[in-house]
């Protein structure tokens, strides 16, 4: 008969209940650098520390959920954790909790949730893409092969789905519902709009599915664990809309960056046959026969494996008016989740989410 006790343990198997910092993890409170928008939220002499705190917090409680004692799994899982990343979700989750009560314990928990659900698609995404890298580093599938992250990856949703179950049937829910989304936005993006769909308009519930959903949880999240019910709904649609402008406008710094300002090499997604909404927009003007368009367009679906074709193609769809259309479809979503915050009460913390949907748009491009 064997022992009871295995000599590994289940993903996040004996978590602390406490996640207060020790001196070893206290210092990656320091280490904090908030992402473009937040700039308010630092300078504040109350919310700055408070969110340096609380993302540390955050920081410690996901790699103690996923540390296990097996070597291979222990390594899988902490591999995208490791290389680090925005942190967005959590983040939002934090920042809309000080509408309330403040950061507590369950919003921790409910930070490490989206952000451990956020990590697990990542691991699926890398997977379908057959992408390379994450991060600046290898993906898992690269390292351990396409089964070995598959699983990683659903080992980490395990893990947020056990954290969601400790805050209650509510968020489980949310979750839930969520995870459903980002699923089906990675389907229908796999499959493509039908004939008789609009592919601008299913381009963008792709996106709403696969990005926005999750932002959406994580300001309801906040809302909801830190003590202001009243704003839940509110920030849910704010969540949303901040999350179609983000990827929006990620679509276009695809096209229109520099490397040295947005970190990613221009036309990665074109390379890639990535359907984003400069090209849809560019191939609906080409379609109506607009001959900049058509002669972008050719560009475009010619090989572009060399280095000189794709700069061709980028430099030709920069050129075009859809690349600022796309910009304009941008900043719109994010004018729209600065209106949805009007029932907030005025200050810092409103004022901070205002300046992030603003800074989605305004990003180096």
């Amino acid at each position: 008969m064997t022992d009871s006790k295995s000599n590994w343990t289940a993903a996040g198997h004996e978590v602390s209940d406490s996640i207060e910092l020790n001196p070893e993890t206290a210092v990656l409170a320091a280490a904090i650098s908030l992402p473009s928008g937040f700039a308010l939220i630092a300078e504040d002499p109350e919310f700055g520390p408070a969110i340096s705190v609380g993302m540390a917090k955050v920081e410690k409680l996901l790699r103690d959920a996923i540390a296990n004692s097996d070597p291979l799994i222990d390594a899988t899982s902490r591999h995208l954790v490791e290389a680090g990343g925005k942190r967005v979700r959590p983040l939002l989750v934090l920042l809309t909790a000080l509408l309330g009560d403040g950061i507590n314990d369950d919003v921790i928990k409910a930070a490490a949730v989206v952000e451990l659900t956020h990590l697990a698609t990542l691991y699926h995404d890398d997977v379908m893409d057959s992408a390379p890298m994450r991060r600046g580093a290898p993906t898992a599938h690269e390292v351990w092969g396409n089964s070995v992250a598959i699983l990683a990856g659903d080992l980490i949703f395990a893990r947020a789905s056990v954290f969601g179950s400790e805050l209650g049937p509510e968020a489980v829910r949310w979750q839930s519902r969520t995870f459903e989304r980002l699923c089906l936005g990675q389907l229908h993006e796999s499959i493509g709009p039908r004939e008789n769909d609009d592919a601008i308009t299913h381009h963008i519930q792709v996106i709403s599915d696969k990005t926005a959903s999750l932002l959406a949880t994580s300001g309801a999240f906040g809302a909801r664990f830190g003590g202001s019910p009243q704003f839940v709904e509110v920030l849910r649609e704010y969540g949303e809309k901040v999350g179609v402008a983000f990827q929006v406008a990620d679509d276009v710094i695809d096209i229109a960056s520099e490397e040295s300002d947005s970190g990613k090499t221009p036309g990665t997604d074109l390379r890639e046959g990535v359907p984003t909404l400069p090209i849809l927009l560019l191939r609906q003007a080409a379609d109506h026969g607009d001959a900049q368009a058509q002669a972008a367009v050719k560009l475009v679906d010619a090989d572009l494996s060399t280095d000189e074709a794709l700069a061709q193609a980028v430099t030709a769809v920069a050129a075009h008016p859809a690349t600022q259309e796309a910009w304009n479809v941008a900043r719109r979503w994010a004018d729209d989740a600065i209106q949805i915050l009007a029932p907030l009460p005025e200050g810092t913390i409103k004022q901070a989410l205002i300046s992030f949907a603003d800074a989605v748009v305004t990003r180096e491009a």
